[in-house]
């Protein structure tokens, strides 16, 4: 264990999501000795995990579709991921089971994609491969150009604006599918992937469809153990870094001094001193809590109040005591509406009646997180966010037996009877246990107008030696861009070398 005494430069880390841990890795393997603080009593943030009466649950990310992020972590640190993890390939991506009783399945494999199509629509082949075709070209350039890459000035932006011309990014990710395929089945299933990063689909910047070509490329993963084994991971190459990871330590001010960030308050009082800090805080209660008593130009309490926030999620984890063998590792179980029920998530900020579901399986492919004989699941609801003003302190059972009965007519027979265990996460946890404003599961909304230089930037605007990473800043949320975020920090924070 490093020491105040230990004369490298300080760097303090805020919050231990993966944007957070990745970001510890980075800034160690640079010289930095660096510390985490947690305000959970366990590592991980939105990807944190919780046992309950013989399962493992995984809280929040269940998808990995760029493994090789990962590799380099541990590369930085003179190991070998796939020693550590076995992170397994799905021949099965996900099903989407439509209201109509029609089904889609993503698959592995480009031809046996091809086949899905044409059993579809036929018609829509040469569509779906002209989309594909466009996916990738956006992923060329919006993962592995830019996603990078810190957008510091308008000059910035200025500079990929031909491309976002020619790629057509002011475009929604729906109108941009429904361009190629006319089947709404297919409209759908190449337009839905907003929503895992908190964006409407009917509004998103077409650049999100590079999701698309991502799970081609890469493929969709699952860590055995659950996504918890990869956040152990991450810490252990941490401490072997020898740095720290603290946990039980709320942050409740980052302490500025002429401008510059000089290091943290904790909730206890106790501060820490350091040479820079680094946020994975949500960043819009960076700016507005953490930063309170700091004077702010560029995101001030007026700023942050009139930006779009993503929708939250309503998650209710839940064990069996029997199986469901034919049901998949991802299902998606879509309700009656979409482009009404996304209206009534993200512009009416209404709970409605009906809705929408990703249901997990983890126990698909690691029978091992649950007991002998039983199957675990979480499965995840959008909702809009707290400005909606839904009490969900009576709301959150009702809700959860709806959802039940919906799983049970449609997927899983049985269900109220064969439930064991339970436990629900609404957007109140999202506020009061992540601090995330509004609830937001994924902090602002992907808009064309809040993504790259319009978004919090990597490297704070408003004061001198913070960073941000994570869901909050560019390039945004899901696993892919929050590690990308820790990327970043080796283009715009020093190195340590300059603190000496």
């Amino acid at each position: 264990m490093l020491t105040r005494a230990d004369p490298k430069p300080h760097a303090i880390v805020i919050g231990s999501g993966f944007g957070g841990l990745a970001a510890a890795i980075r800034l160690g393997a640079r010289g930095y000795r660096v510390t985490v603080l947690e305000k959970l009593d366990q590592p991980g943030g939105r990807a944190c995990v919780f046992r309950q009466d013989g399962f493992t649950f995984d809280a929040g990310p269940t998808i990995i579709t760029a493994p090789l992020l990962f590799e380099d972590l541990w590369t930085l640190c003179g190991r070998t991921f796939s020693r550590d993890i076995d992170l397994r390939a799905l021949d099965h991506f996900y099903r989407i089971l439509f209201d109509d009783g029609g089904h889609y399945d993503c698959v592995a494999g480009a031809d046996a994609m091809k086949a899905e199509i044409a059993r579809i629509s036929p018609r829509d082949v040469e569509g779906y491969e002209r989309f594909m075709r466009h996916s990738e070209a956006i992923f060329r350039i919006g993962f592995e150009q830019l996603g990078h890459v810190p957008f510091d000035s308008l000059m910035d932006m200025a500079k990929i604006a031909p491309d976002l011309a020619r790629l057509r990014g002011d475009r929604s990710v729906y109108d941009t599918a429904a361009k190629f395929v006319k089947h709404p089945y297919l409209r759908f299933a190449l337009s839905f992937h907003p929503l895992f990063v908190g964006g409407n689909p009917f509004r998103t910047t077409s650049i999100y469809c590079l999701i698309s070509f991502l799970e081609r490329h890469w493929g969709v993963h699952f860590a055995m153990g659950g996504t918890g084994t990869l956040v152990r991971g991450l810490a252990g190459l941490i401490e072997g870094q020898g740095n720290d990871i603290r946990l039980d330590s709320e942050v409740a001010e980052i302490t500025v001094e002429a401008g510059r960030a000089t290091g943290v308050r904790l909730a206890s009082s106790e501060t820490l001193a350091s040479d820079i800090v680094v946020s994975n805080a949500d960043a819009a209660w960076t700016y507005e809590h953490l930063l309170a008593n700091a004077p702010r130009r560029r995101w001030s309490d007026r700023k942050l109040d009139h930006a779009r926030y993503s929708m939250s999620l309503f998650v209710w984890y839940f064990g069996t005591k029997r199986k469901y063998p034919d049901v998949p590792h991802h299902t998606i179980l879509l309700g009656p509406r979409y482009r009404e029920l996304i209206g009534d998530i993200f512009d009416s900020k209404i709970l409605a009646e009906d809705f929408s579901l990703y249901l997990h399986r983890p126990t698909a492919t690691d029978p091992a997180l649950a007991p002998d004989g039983c199957d675990g699941f979480y499965v995840l609801s959008p909702v809009p966010h707290l400005d909606s003003g839904v009490d969900w302190s009576r709301e959150a059972e009702r809700y959860r037996r709806a959802i039940a009965r919906r799983l049970s007519e449609k997927l899983l027979p049985g269900l109220e009877d064969a439930i064991v265990t339970s436990r629900v996460f609404t957007p109140l946890d999202f506020r009061d246990r992540l601090s995330s404003v509004k609830g937001a599961a994924f902090g602002l909304e992907p808009l064309l107008t809040q993504s790259a230089w319009f978004r919090p930037h990597n490297r704070s605007e408003d004061v001198e030696h913070l960073y941000l990473v994570g869901a909050g800043t560019h390039p945004g949320a899901g696993v892919p861009g929050v590690l990308s975020s820790a990327r970043i920090l080796d283009k715009v924070v020093p190195d340590a070398s300059a603190f000496v």
